[in-house]
């Protein structure tokens, strides 16, 4: 049984028959009787009955069933049709397929990723009830003392937590082997109404102060790392040196608040002061790091609940203020409000990082989608055109036009269906290499990549849309033949030829443009990429290998960590394939940062923004070990010890914003603290200024303290080494040297190149995918010119040969099909350029040293895309003026 007549039945036609007739049956008897309480005869009664709604309302729904069945079978006559057709043209068919599906797949990856990053709701029940607590005005992430504070007076919610993200080391010693995770208060699992998928969850018991070690396997960690195994229960796991006790693990599917990373152990937020001992910062009032998520009581409206907890704000900051701060500082501090925000989507910083970049791909691939439909809409255009005899004796004998239209649109409409499995497939393959752009192995993105019924109906929308576009046209034009005309022998003559491609050669003027703008902020993403690739950061990244330390593990009493410190960088300087080591709080490009209020004399700030500097502490080589010129004075060195004057080094930028660019040699600054000022800091070098964050910024004032003169280092520190050799090779020659030192440190690896590269993952997403789309942009359109021009000439062979059998030059021939050629691009690049300048000011925020109109990048784009358009079109030009015209009339 072929497939339409089990269409046919699904709308079981027979039994459809059936209950009318007995539908009518019932309401017959029912007339019926009431006119016989009329006083009519029962034969009298049932005839009339029957007369005024039985055969009217039978035979009307009889008529509709029978017209559902032929449009139907009409359909699948349609179908079956087309699919021969395609069946017949598989160049044809492969090329369509394979353009949609560019397109298709370009659009619904981007999408993907969209949804999966923005507008996912949370897979957790009834995430329309989250609610985000921020600072009204001053970001969302609070203290631990703020938090306590909120959650002793919370109104209005059913439920309300706290989680503060972190990375915890489950190696034993030596090389760190980090896992995501998650300190979380003890309502947190009941806020996002999640139950164990093994053993319990933590609960508001288990999150007091003083709490003992306990565990939440995330499970995916669970599976991945023990195998989903149930008796892990009541195991220990090592984070940080510190046991903890496994309790349970999370269901499938469940993540946390936070899309793009996935959680692989939560813990108590009291453990917190177990994992840190000495630094804890459950009791520091300007420790900013847990953020606060609850579900709102369904009797409390959104409004509602902001007015409640903007009113407890002034008891909630009076009660926390920090005690080191200044007066004004802590005036500005009690001003400070609470307010409430849904996040039924989560939070994310993958999301505040790159909406704006996806929304302009997305935009990007909708030019491309574009693209393809034309392309696509050349290849019907001259299939119509060779089917024009079919068309016509179609026509000659009786069929409606509209009947023709919409078997070219069942045509078009399955190329789209088909590009669209295909395109489908392709983007469940792209969006993972997407992912594999914005992630790393030190910060890795983890996203719900699934199907969603979003994203399937965004993609049958665009392959609805695509047939529309790219198949109307054509079926249009297509049914619009003289059945005289198009059955003459060959069916061409000259005025065809030009009339019927002016539609053609519209396309092609529209892909040229379209492909302009793509090339343009193609070439604008690429040469910022390669400007802050090339920018000079202040320093030699090259052969620099990082070694971040931690000397928890080895129990070593604070007083000694700074001279077990300095003996590691001693050591590591005698290795013998170093030529330079140093140490540092923070390496640049890293996570971290510091800043201050810089104090100096004879200048008088703004604000206190205005003399906010950044700082960082660092050994004696540390700018010859990371290639930074020193300029004047001298670097660290044996006389910067804890009981000498405080030195310090600063950079072109701090001599020239505090000191007017005279020489700050010998003289003082100074960084607030509270109400007073730290000791002074005599500065003894200057040095040239290098990048600290990233490679996009401004070089901003630097100072760098001496870590000779710290007598209170922590445990953790971060260590310089440059080399000649690939900077990885020292990586077994440290762990042996560690080993020997102290092996229960644990120790990580980088290259200050990858720490670098790290900082541009976004750029190097645009430049990649916006390059990607170009050149698949640019190479349609010169497919779809070739494929113009080509057909065109085949049009008009026999008016070519015709001015060749009449002593037309070869050379003037080919200047006549170049002529088409040259009017079609110039066109095409006018529009284009106007374009790429409009479209220009959308990727302003990813430039670098580029202007949204950049000249150079313009005039690049405009002779790539002239070039190979020229090239394109020179083929079918070439073959026209090589015809043989004695082929060419006999034909005719």
């Amino acid at each position: 049984m072929s497939w339409y007549r089990r269409l046919r039945n699904l709308v079981r036609s027979e039994r459809l028959a059936r209950d009318i007739d007995r539908e009518m049956a019932f309401h017959i008897d029912e007339r019926a009787e009431a006119l016989r309480a009329q006083g009519m005869s029962d034969a009298e009664a049932l005839r009339e009955a029957r007369r005024r709604f039985g055969n009217r309302t039978y035979q009307g729904e009889r008529t509709r069933d029978a017209d559902v069945i032929a449009w139907m079978d009409s359909l699948a006559g349609d179908v079956r049709y087309a699919l021969r057709a395609l069946r017949r043209a598989p160049a044809f068919t492969i090329v369509a397929v394979a353009s949609l599906a560019l397109g298709v797949g370009a659009n619904t990856a981007i999408y993907t990723l969209i949804d999966a990053v923005v507008l996912r709701p949370l897979p957790v029940p009834h995430p329309e009830q989250l609610v985000q607590v921020t600072m009204a005005g001053r970001g969302e992430y609070f203290s631990n003392p703020i938090w306590e504070q909120v959650r002793n007076r919370r109104s209005g919610f059913a439920s309300l937590a706290a989680f503060g993200e972190s990375g915890f080391n489950v190696a034993e010693g030596g090389e760190a082997r980090r896992i995501s995770g998650s300190l979380v208060s003890g309502e947190y699992f009941t806020v996002f109404g999640v139950r164990p998928a093994l053993g319990r969850l933590l609960s508001r018991a288990d999150d007091v102060r003083g709490c003992p070690g306990l565990a939440v396997l995330g499970n995916g960690f669970w599976q991945s790392e023990y195998g989903g195994r149930r008796e892990v229960v009541g195991e220990r796991i090592s984070l940080d040196g510190k046991p903890f006790q496994i309790v349970g693990a999370t269901p499938k599917g469940f993540s946390g608040p936070e899309v793009g990373l996935e959680p692989q152990v939560y813990v108590p937020i009291c453990s917190e002061a177990l994992l840190r001992g000495e630094q804890s910062s459950l009791d520091r009032r300007s420790s900013w790091w847990l953020r606060m998520i609850g579900r709102r009581d369904l009797a409390v409206g959104i409004e509602q609940l902001d007015a409640r907890v903007s009113g407890i704000a002034p008891a909630v900051m009076a009660a926390t203020v920090p005690p080191n701060w200044g007066t004004d500082e802590k005036r500005d501090y009690q001003k400070r409000s609470l307010s409430v925000r849904p996040v039924e989507s989560g939070l994310s910083a993958v999301r505040k990082q790159y909406t704006t970049a996806l929304l302009t791909l997305m935009g990007a691939v909708g030019l491309v989608l574009l693209i393809a439909c034309a392309n696509v809409a050349h290849l019907l255009l001259a299939r119509a055109t060779a089917r024009e005899r079919e068309v016509a004796i179609r026509l000659a004998i009786g069929a409606a036009r509209r009947r023709l239209i919409r078997q070219l649109l069942t045509e078009s409409a399955i190329l789209a269906l088909i590009g669209a499995a295909v395109g489908l497939l392709a983007a469940r393959w792209g969006t993972r290499g997407l992912v594999a752009l914005i992630s790393s192995s030190d910060n890795p993105i983890s996203l719900d990549l699934a199907l969603s019924g979003r994203v399937l109906a965004f993609t049958a929308l665009v392959a609805t849309f695509t047939a529309m576009i790219f198949g109307l046209i054509p079926a249009w034009r297509g049914t619009r033949v003289s059945p005289q005309s198009a059955m003459k022998s060959g069916g061409r003559g000259v005025a065809a030829g030009h009339t019927r491609f002016t539609i053609g050669k519209t396309l092609v003027v529209v892909q040229v443009a379209l492909s302009l703008t793509l090339l343009v902020g193609a070439g604008l993403l690429i040469g910022s990429l390669r400007n802050l690739t090339t920018v000079n950061p202040g320093l030699r990244p090259q052969g620099i290998l990082l070694v971040s330390t931690d000397l928890r593990r080895t129990g070593m009493p604070r007083a000694r960590h700074a001279s077990a410190q300095r003996q590691i960088l001693d050591r590591m300087r005698a290795l013998p394939a170093v030529d330079a080591a140093s140490s540092s709080q923070m390496t640049p490009f890293g996570t971290s940062s510091w800043n201050d209020i810089v104090v100096v004399d004879g200048f008088t700030a703004k604000n206190d923004e205005d003399a906010l500097s950044w700082f960082n502490e660092v050994s004696d080589g540390y700018f010859t070990t990371l290639g930074t010129r020193l300029l004047a004075g001298r670097d660290f060195g044996p006389a910067d010890v804890p009981r000498a004057a405080k030195s310090a080094i600063v950079n072109e930028a701090v001599a020239k914003k505090f000191f007017a660019g005279t020489s700050p040699l010998g003289k003082q600054l100074r960084t607030k603290m509270g109400d007073g000022f730290s000791d002074p800091y005599t500065i003894v070098g200057v040095v040239e200024s290098a990048k600290y964050r990233t490679l996009r910024e401004e070089t901003s004032p630097t100072v760098y303290l001496a870590a000779s003169q710290d007598t209170n280092s922590g445990p953790y520190l971060q260590f310089e080494l440059r080399t000649d050799a690939d900077p990885r090779a020292l990586v077994p020659v440290v762990k042996s040297l560690m080993a020997q030192m102290h092996p229960a440190a644990s120790l990580e690896f980088n290259t200050l190149t990858t720490q670098m590269a790290s900082s541009l993952r976004r750029e190097r997403l645009m430049a990649v995918l916006s390059g990607l789309f170009g050149a698949v942009a640019l190479s349609l359109s010169m497919l779809g010119l070739y494929g113009v021009m080509a057909y065109n000439v085949t049009r008009r062979k026999n008016e070519i040969g015709v001015r060749i059998a009449l002593g037309a030059d070869r050379s003037r021939v080919l200047r006549l099909v170049m002529g088409d050629v040259v009017r079609v691009v110039a066109v095409g690049l006018v529009l284009g350029i106007a374009g790429a300048v409009a479209s220009g000011k959308l990727v302003t925020t990813f430039l670098f040293g580029l202007e949204p109109a950049e000249p150079a990048v313009m005039a690049l784009a405009v002779v790539l895309l002239a070039s190979v358009a020229l090239v394109a079109g020179f083929v079918p030009a070439w073959r026209a003026s090589r015809l043989n015209p004695v082929d060419t009339l006999r034909e005719e």
